[in-house]
């Protein structure tokens, strides 16, 4: 229609991938070096024919033609010698002359198999022997002995005109012979430096190949990754408004605006991001002003409580041990339940303090040899376990750097609790087994006792979780769980196993080494990394 323009078309080559190129590249590189290969082939084919044939049949040729000749000189030799004295002993050359002239006539007919014209020659050569021979060497040779023969005086004339003639034949098919030598030769030669030229352009072409194929990916693929790499670079610098020039085959076009289309999405994430991050800020604020008010609550717990609940303990106890049985009963029971929950209000807050420094007050890790961390605690608990009648037995235990303090109460929290809730007609039986898990050793403490439902096997860990009354089992309700925070603390995990069902089986792992403890500010830098969109 008139009044319309066609939009200009892309160039027919923009729209190749780099695959597209490779494959064209890599084919177009395979179809020249295939017909250079062929090429060269042909060339080394030739030079080799030519050689077998200069070495194998010219030279072999020229060089029996003469053998040939010197045969018939010694047969020729030999017959006129015993043609003039008649002596038997010339006859003898003659005779290995024939030989000779047989084998090197098969010789060179075998060595000009296939070439007509030095078979003619050949052929001419073998009947100017054969007329020779007829006419001289035969007659002559089969003359008496012992006297000249007349048959050489008389036919002195015509022995010598036959070989003559004999010996312008074999020098015509010599001289032929040296001929096809010295044009196999040229041949040759000519074959050789044509060798050198195509091998010199065949290097010459695989060097510009190279040299085209080095260029293309420099230009199609490297300059573009690099300046796509640089552009990265700059963005992840900081300077998220440099745009991604976009260059190369259609692929790497392709990417280069996938990632500016990133960078753009990265520039409007970042104003969302920034008001997360400043109240980020203030939750981490607020986290640590928390950590130091339970400092500070610790603190108080530990000198401030104490205090008041030691007086109250001791004038308790002075109360019992001074009106104890002047009052009535009601009086003596009442003084009696002040003493005990003075006592056990202060066994409270003694283990609500260990639990909370485990994790929080961190000691200096070292080796720690867990058998004789297992034997103080077994004579630290030495008068229950006689009580009890407890039997203790565990495997060799191994070295582990961790906090000493730590694995003395998690041994004593476990081996205790063993013991404590036991059957009340059988006597204790403890197990404590350890094996190596990879990176980390799995302990088991096995015991005879109660025992725990699989449907409490979780409860136990939480702290003040009791499953019987203070009654029945003494007991704070925090021993399972500072060691579940104490085994976490070293990297491992805890556990009771719902399938042993003879007692409690307690399996729980170590590492060998402890993680580091995070500080306040690196748990914020983590918490702000996490909370950051990803580039």
């Amino acid at each position: 229609m008139t009044g319309m323009t066609r939009p200009p078309r892309a160039p027919r080559f923009t729209a190749w991938t780099t695959r597209r190129w490779l494959r064209v590249g890599v084919a177009v590189s395979l179809v020249v070096l295939a017909v250079l290969g062929v090429t060269g082939a042909w060339v080394l084919g030739r030079t080799a024919t030519i050689s077998d044939e200069l070495v194998d049949v010219r030279s072999p040729a020229l060089s029996t033609a003469f053998r040939l000749e010197s045969a018939l000189l010694n047969q020729e030799t030999g017959i006129r010698g015993y043609g003039l004295t008649g002596t038997p002993e010339f006859l003898e050359p003659y005779q290995r002359g024939l030989t000779d002239e047989n084998t090197y006539a098969t010789q060179l007919a075998r060595l000009l198999d296939g070439d007509s014209r030095a078979l003619d020659d050949l052929r001419t050569v073998q009947e100017a022997i054969s007329t020779w021979q007829e006419r001289i060497a035969r007659p002559v040779a089969a003359s008496p002995s012992g006297a000249p023969s007349p048959l050489a005086t008389e036919r002195a004339a015509e022995a010598k005109a036959a070989f003559d003639a004999l010996r312008q034949a074999m020098g015509d098919q010599q001289e032929r012979l040296r001929a096809e030598r010295a044009g196999t030769r040229a041949d040759l030669a000519a074959t050789m430096r044509l060798r050198n030229w195509v091998f010199a352009s065949i290097a010459v072409v695989i060097a510009l190949l190279a040299g085209l194929v080095f260029e293309g990916l420099r230009r199609g693929i490297t300059r573009p990754l690099e300046q796509l790499g640089a552009d990265a670079r700059t963005v992840a610098g900081g300077d998220f408004d440099h745009p991604i020039s976009s260059a190369g085959p259609a692929d790497l076009r392709r990417l280069s605006g996938e990632i500016d289309f990133m960078r753009r999405r990265l520039v409007r994430e970042l104003a969302v991001s920034e008001e997360a991050r400043q109240r980020l800020d203030a939750r981490t604020a607020d986290l640590q002003r928390s950590n130091a008010e339970l400092e500070q609550f610790a603190y108080v717990a530990s000198h401030d409580l104490q205090e008041p609940l030691r007086k109250v303990s001791s004038f308790t106890q002075l109360l019992q041990r001074r009106y104890g049985g002047q009052l009535d009963a009601k009086a003596d029971q009442y003084i009696g339940i002040a003493v005990d929950g003075a006592n056990r209000m202060q066994t409270l807050i003694n283990d609500l303090l260990d639990f909370s420094r485990v994790g929080r007050v961190h000691h200096a890790p070292e080796k720690v040899d867990l058998d004789h961390v297992m034997e103080r605690t077994l004579s630290a608990l030495s008068v229950g376990i006689e009580e009890a009648g407890a039997s203790i037995t565990h495997d060799p235990l191994p070295t582990l750097v961790a906090d000493p303090t730590q694995m003395g109460m998690l041994w004593q929290n476990l081996i205790g609790n063993a013991v404590k809730f036991r059957r009340p007609d059988l006597a204790p039986e403890i197990r404590v087994s350890a094996s190596r898990e990879g990176d980390l050793w799995r302990f088991t403490v096995t015991d005879n006792g109660i025992g725990i439902a699989p449907e409490y096997a979780d409860k136990v860990f939480v702290i003040f979780q009791r499953l019987h009354t203070k009654d029945v089992y003494p007991g704070s309700g925090i021993g399972l769980a500072m060691c579940k925070k104490i085994v976490e603390f070293h990297g491992g995990d805890i556990a009771v196993d719902p399938e042993y069902r003879d007692g409690t089986r307690i399996s729980f792992t170590l590492a060998a080494e402890p993680p580091p403890a995070l500080s306040p500010s690196t748990i914020a830098e983590a918490t702000r990394a996490t909370a950051e969109p990803a580039p």
